[in-house]
């Protein structure tokens, strides 16, 4: 049976791995992060990640992007620009909100 100890050494012991499958850069997961990319290569050749550093990467490129999201949300924003827009109190007496 699998324990947690050796769950975790396999992810801390692949790690670069994971990164590489995630299709990540480097320096945007240590920004994420908070090391420098040349600290964050030296550690991950070494692969002497802290515990905590381990889980902020997992959470970093496990989770979606959302420097992308938020600059795909701004493109459809100035796509729209020029669209008609209702104001607020007049949707409000359209739905019949007080």
């Amino acid at each position: 049976m699998v324990t947690v100890f050796q769950e975790y050494n396999a992810i801390k012991d692949n790690i670069a791995t994971i990164i590489n499958a995630s299709g990540y850069k480097n320096d945007y997961v240590a920004k994420k992060i908070g090391l420098t990319p040349q600290n964050f290569a030296v550690k991950k050749k070494r692969a002497n990640w802290s515990a905590e550093e381990l889980e902020k990467i997992i959470d970093v490129i496990t989770k979606p992007n959302e420097d992308a999201e938020d600059a795909l949300m701004l493109e459809i924003m100035r796509s729209r620009k020029d669209d008609e827009t209702v104001p607020l109190s007049e949707l409000k007496k359209e739905f019949g909100w007080k």
